[in-house]
Protein backbone atom coordinates (compact mmCIF):
# COMPACT_ATOMS: atom_id res chain seq x y z
CA UNK A 1 0.00 0.00 0.00
CA UNK A 2 1.02 3.60 -0.62
CA UNK A 3 -0.10 6.31 1.81
CA UNK A 4 -0.97 9.80 0.59
CA UNK A 5 -2.53 12.06 3.20
CA UNK A 6 -5.09 9.92 5.04
CA UNK A 7 -5.57 7.56 2.07
CA UNK A 8 -4.05 4.08 1.86
CA UNK A 9 -3.90 3.07 -1.79
CA UNK A 10 -3.50 -0.50 -2.98
CA UNK A 11 -0.54 -1.19 -5.27
CA UNK A 12 -3.11 -2.61 -7.74
CA UNK A 13 -4.42 0.92 -8.39
CA UNK A 14 -0.98 1.78 -9.81
CA UNK A 15 -0.04 -1.56 -11.34
CA UNK A 16 -3.22 -3.01 -12.86
CA UNK A 17 -4.48 -1.79 -16.24
CA UNK A 18 -8.07 -0.71 -16.90
CA UNK A 19 -10.08 1.24 -19.48
CA UNK A 20 -13.87 0.90 -19.78
CA UNK A 21 -14.91 -0.71 -23.05
CA UNK A 22 -18.64 0.05 -23.21
CA UNK A 23 -19.23 -1.55 -26.63
CA UNK A 24 -18.05 -4.85 -25.10
CA UNK A 25 -19.40 -4.76 -21.52
CA UNK A 26 -22.55 -2.78 -22.43
CA UNK A 27 -22.52 -0.95 -19.07
CA UNK A 28 -23.22 -4.14 -17.14
CA UNK A 29 -21.96 -2.63 -13.86
CA UNK A 30 -25.15 -0.53 -13.68
CA UNK A 31 -27.37 -3.57 -14.18
CA UNK A 32 -25.75 -6.38 -12.19
CA UNK A 33 -24.56 -6.50 -8.63
CA UNK A 34 -25.48 -7.20 -5.06
CA UNK A 35 -26.79 -3.69 -4.35
CA UNK A 36 -27.06 -0.20 -5.80
CA UNK A 37 -24.24 2.31 -6.08
CA UNK A 38 -22.82 3.36 -2.69
CA UNK A 39 -23.84 6.91 -1.77
CA UNK A 40 -22.27 9.51 0.49
CA UNK A 41 -24.81 11.17 2.85
CA UNK A 42 -24.53 14.50 1.01
CA UNK A 43 -25.14 12.74 -2.31
CA UNK A 44 -28.53 11.52 -1.08
CA UNK A 45 -29.47 15.13 -0.28
CA UNK A 46 -28.23 16.26 -3.70
CA UNK A 47 -30.18 13.53 -5.51
CA UNK A 48 -33.34 14.46 -3.63
CA UNK A 49 -32.85 18.13 -4.53
CA UNK A 50 -31.95 17.42 -8.17
CA UNK A 51 -34.47 14.66 -8.83
CA UNK A 52 -36.87 16.90 -10.77
CA UNK A 53 -34.01 17.72 -13.19
CA UNK A 54 -33.05 14.04 -13.55
CA UNK A 55 -36.59 12.61 -13.93
CA UNK A 56 -36.92 13.43 -17.67
CA UNK A 57 -33.91 11.17 -18.32
CA UNK A 58 -35.14 8.19 -16.30
CA UNK A 59 -36.87 5.19 -17.83
CA UNK A 60 -40.37 4.42 -16.50
CA UNK A 61 -39.26 1.43 -14.39
CA UNK A 62 -36.50 3.51 -12.79
CA UNK A 63 -38.86 6.36 -12.00
CA UNK A 64 -41.35 3.88 -10.54
CA UNK A 65 -38.62 2.36 -8.31
CA UNK A 66 -37.56 5.81 -7.08
CA UNK A 67 -41.17 6.84 -6.42
CA UNK A 68 -41.64 3.70 -4.29
CA UNK A 69 -38.24 3.50 -2.57
CA UNK A 70 -36.81 7.02 -2.72
CA UNK A 71 -33.44 7.83 -4.26
CA UNK A 72 -31.60 5.60 -1.76
CA UNK A 73 -32.08 2.39 0.19
CA UNK A 74 -30.07 0.44 2.77
CA UNK A 75 -28.36 -2.66 1.42
CA UNK A 76 -27.62 -5.89 3.30
CA UNK A 77 -24.47 -4.29 4.79
CA UNK A 78 -26.57 -1.36 6.07
CA UNK A 79 -24.88 1.02 3.59
CA UNK A 80 -26.90 3.62 1.72
CA UNK A 81 -27.05 2.85 -2.01
CA UNK A 82 -29.10 3.92 -5.01
CA UNK A 83 -32.54 2.35 -5.16
CA UNK A 84 -33.03 -0.62 -7.47
CA UNK A 85 -35.29 -1.88 -10.21
CA UNK A 86 -35.88 -5.43 -9.03
CA UNK A 87 -32.93 -6.85 -7.13
CA UNK A 88 -29.88 -5.75 -9.15
CA UNK A 89 -30.40 -2.91 -11.64
CA UNK A 90 -29.76 0.67 -10.52
CA UNK A 91 -32.93 2.76 -10.69
CA UNK A 92 -30.92 5.50 -12.46
CA UNK A 93 -29.82 3.21 -15.31
CA UNK A 94 -30.99 3.93 -18.85
CA UNK A 95 -30.30 2.23 -22.17
CA UNK A 96 -29.24 3.73 -25.48
CA UNK A 97 -28.43 1.52 -28.46
CA UNK A 98 -28.11 -1.54 -26.24
CA UNK A 99 -25.64 0.11 -23.82
CA UNK A 100 -26.55 1.02 -20.24
CA UNK A 101 -25.73 4.54 -19.06
CA UNK A 102 -26.55 6.72 -16.03
CA UNK A 103 -29.57 9.04 -16.15
CA UNK A 104 -27.87 11.32 -13.60
CA UNK A 105 -24.84 11.72 -15.83
CA UNK A 106 -27.08 12.19 -18.87
CA UNK A 107 -28.84 15.08 -17.10
CA UNK A 108 -25.41 16.51 -16.16
CA UNK A 109 -24.13 16.24 -19.74
CA UNK A 110 -27.25 18.09 -20.89
CA UNK A 111 -26.65 20.90 -18.39
CA UNK A 112 -29.75 20.06 -16.31
CA UNK A 113 -27.91 19.35 -13.05
CA UNK A 114 -24.53 20.21 -11.52
CA UNK A 115 -24.25 16.72 -9.98
CA UNK A 116 -22.33 14.44 -12.33
CA UNK A 117 -23.05 11.06 -10.69
CA UNK A 118 -22.26 9.30 -7.39
CA UNK A 119 -18.54 9.43 -6.67
CA UNK A 120 -18.54 5.64 -6.12
CA UNK A 121 -19.59 5.19 -9.75
CA UNK A 122 -17.11 7.75 -11.04
CA UNK A 123 -14.24 6.11 -9.12
CA UNK A 124 -15.06 2.56 -10.20
CA UNK A 125 -13.15 0.14 -10.26
CA UNK A 126 -11.65 1.80 -7.18
CA UNK A 127 -13.73 1.29 -4.07
CA UNK A 128 -13.15 3.75 -1.23
CA UNK A 129 -13.76 2.37 2.26
CA UNK A 130 -13.73 4.88 5.10
CA UNK A 131 -12.31 3.93 8.49
CA UNK A 132 -12.05 6.16 11.58
CA UNK A 133 -8.52 7.42 10.77
CA UNK A 134 -8.02 6.66 7.07
CA UNK A 135 -9.69 5.77 3.78
CA UNK A 136 -8.61 2.65 1.89
CA UNK A 137 -8.64 2.83 -1.91
CA UNK A 138 -8.71 -0.67 -3.39
CA UNK A 139 -9.17 -2.17 -6.82
CA UNK A 140 -12.49 -4.03 -7.05
CA UNK A 141 -11.88 -6.75 -9.63
CA UNK A 142 -15.23 -7.86 -11.09
CA UNK A 143 -15.59 -10.46 -13.85
CA UNK A 144 -17.96 -8.29 -15.91
CA UNK A 145 -15.12 -5.78 -16.30
CA UNK A 146 -12.88 -8.22 -18.18
CA UNK A 147 -13.20 -6.14 -21.41
CA UNK A 148 -11.90 -3.10 -19.47
CA UNK A 149 -8.88 -5.06 -18.26
CA UNK A 150 -8.13 -6.29 -21.79
CA UNK A 151 -8.44 -2.79 -23.29
CA UNK A 152 -6.45 -1.25 -20.43
CA UNK A 153 -3.62 -3.73 -20.97
CA UNK A 154 -3.67 -3.20 -24.73
CA UNK A 155 -3.54 0.60 -24.27
CA UNK A 156 -1.19 0.48 -21.25
CA UNK A 157 -3.47 2.53 -18.99
CA UNK A 158 -3.07 2.02 -15.23
CA UNK A 159 -6.26 2.27 -13.17
CA UNK A 160 -5.27 5.56 -11.54
CA UNK A 161 -4.57 7.20 -14.92
CA UNK A 162 -7.89 5.99 -16.33
CA UNK A 163 -9.59 7.54 -13.29
CA UNK A 164 -7.72 10.87 -13.32
CA UNK A 165 -10.91 12.97 -13.55
CA UNK A 166 -12.72 10.94 -10.88
CA UNK A 167 -9.76 10.94 -8.46
CA UNK A 168 -9.30 14.68 -8.98
CA UNK A 169 -13.03 15.25 -8.40
CA UNK A 170 -12.97 13.18 -5.21
CA UNK A 171 -9.64 14.20 -3.66
CA UNK A 172 -8.25 17.19 -5.58
CA UNK A 173 -5.50 17.96 -8.10
CA UNK A 174 -2.73 17.91 -5.49
CA UNK A 175 -3.71 14.40 -4.41
CA UNK A 176 -3.70 13.17 -8.03
CA UNK A 177 -0.29 14.80 -8.64
CA UNK A 178 1.03 12.92 -5.60
CA UNK A 179 -0.35 9.69 -7.07
CA UNK A 180 1.62 10.39 -10.26
CA UNK A 181 4.77 10.84 -8.16
CA UNK A 182 4.02 7.62 -6.25
CA UNK A 183 3.65 5.77 -9.57
CA UNK A 184 7.06 7.07 -10.69
CA UNK A 185 8.56 5.90 -7.41
CA UNK A 186 7.04 2.44 -7.84
CA UNK A 187 8.29 2.27 -11.44
CA UNK A 188 11.81 3.14 -10.27
CA UNK A 189 11.64 0.44 -7.59
CA UNK A 190 10.52 -2.13 -10.16
CA UNK A 191 13.40 -1.26 -12.48
CA UNK A 192 16.07 -1.76 -9.78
Amino acid sequence: MIQIDDKLISFDVFEKQFCCDLPKCLGACCVHGQSGAPLEPEEIDILEQELEHIKPFLKPSGLDAINKQGVAIRDVDEDMVTSLIGTEECAFSIEENGITFCAIEKAWLNGKTKFQKPISCHLYPIRAKKYPTFTALNYDKWSICEPARVLGEREGIPIFRFLKDAITRAYGEKFYAEMVEAAKYLDNQDSK
